[in-house]
């Protein structure tokens, strides 16, 4: 069964003049400034005017300063009578494990980012047995989803990657648009569990219980330095912080999809019957299509 992200929210989001219909909400941990609060809302909240923000029982607006976030309920009143508070229609892609085979792209994306990195860049924690290239537990992440790479280009992506190898390269499997992580944080950062904010100095914000210790800590300088060609893209980034924001602030949140399919199940079914099934089963196939063909010519 798929995972509401709602059910241990602690911050919740209201317009007072429809105290039943909830907007959004989210699971509030330690790195959540009221600045961060501000700048989700911006994503998810659309209005017709100018509006302010009050903790419920408070006089004053919230204001946009590095203090700690409150947990509670949050009351989004429009500054000028009749104003109109909804959410954005816009809604977060729908993300399979980037799970694939060994093709020559992939190999080489994989090569490129652990040769910059040579580290978790989540957790900090290095790779002592690199040196014999092991490489167990430590897995390249994409950014930008490979199964989504129509949209990598209508938005005009590939100008920000500045070592394609030819005119026909997308810039998707390029080492800019990768994090060396550990396989459990790659799992958590593709069910967008956490983001990484490059206007907030690369902080980490987590959007769940923070089980393994990340939240509010900084993106590791070793993929980022502006020295190197090879760094990471910024824009990625910020993509991908979006999708985050949406994924778990907006109304109810997207749901978490089940990916441990035991032996024998009936995965197409589990997925049919599953929140966004035309999504995910569209994703699910780009993946494993484009890897058979891949094989094929290699």
């Amino acid at each position: 069964m798929p995972t509401s992200r709602s059910v241990i929210r602690n911050v919740h989001l209201y317009d007072p003049s429809r105290p039943n219909d909830p907007l959004g909400g989210l699971y509030l941990n330690s790195s959540v400034t009221r600045k961060t609060f501000l700048c989700m809302l911006e994503i998810v909240i659309r209005a017709n005017s100018p509006y302010s923000v009050f903790l419920r029982g408070t006089e004053v607006p919230l204001a946009s300063t590095d203090d700690p976030l409150q947990a509670g309920h949050y009351d989004i009143v429009c500054d000028v009578p009749g104003g109109m508070i909804t959410v954005t229609d816009e809604r977060s892609i729908a993300r399979v494990l980037s799970r694939s085979v060994s093709t020559r792209r992939n190999r080489n994306f994989r090569e490129q980012v652990r040769k910059r990195d040579g580290t978790c860049v989540i957790t900090g924690l290095d790779n002592p047995v690199a040196f014999i290239n092991d490489w167990t537990s430590f897995e390249a992440a994409h950014i930008f989803p490979l199964s989504h790479e129509e949209l990598f280009r209508s938005l005009n992506y590939p100008q920000f990657v500045t070592n394609k190898s030819d005119e026909t390269d997308t810039g998707i499997n390029s080492c800019q648009n990768g994090l060396l992580m550990r396989s459990n944080i790659h799992d958590l950062f593709d069910a967008f569990k956490f983001s990484i904010d490059p206007d907030d100095d690369y902080k980490i914000t987590c959007f769940s219980i923070d089980v393994d210790g990340i939240d509010g800590r900084t993106l590791d300088p070793v993929c980022r330095d502006p020295r190197d060609e090879r760094r990471v893209v910024d824009e990625f980034l910020r993509w991908h912080f979006r999708q985050a924001v949406l994924a778990n602030v907006k109304g109810e949140g997207e749901s978490v999809f089940e990916f441990d399919f035991p032996d024998g199940s009936d995965m197409v079914g589990e997925i049919i019957s599953g929140p966004r099934p035309g999504q995910r089963m569209e994703a699910e196939l780009f993946m494993r299509l484009s890897s058979v063909s891949s094989i094929s010519s290699d």
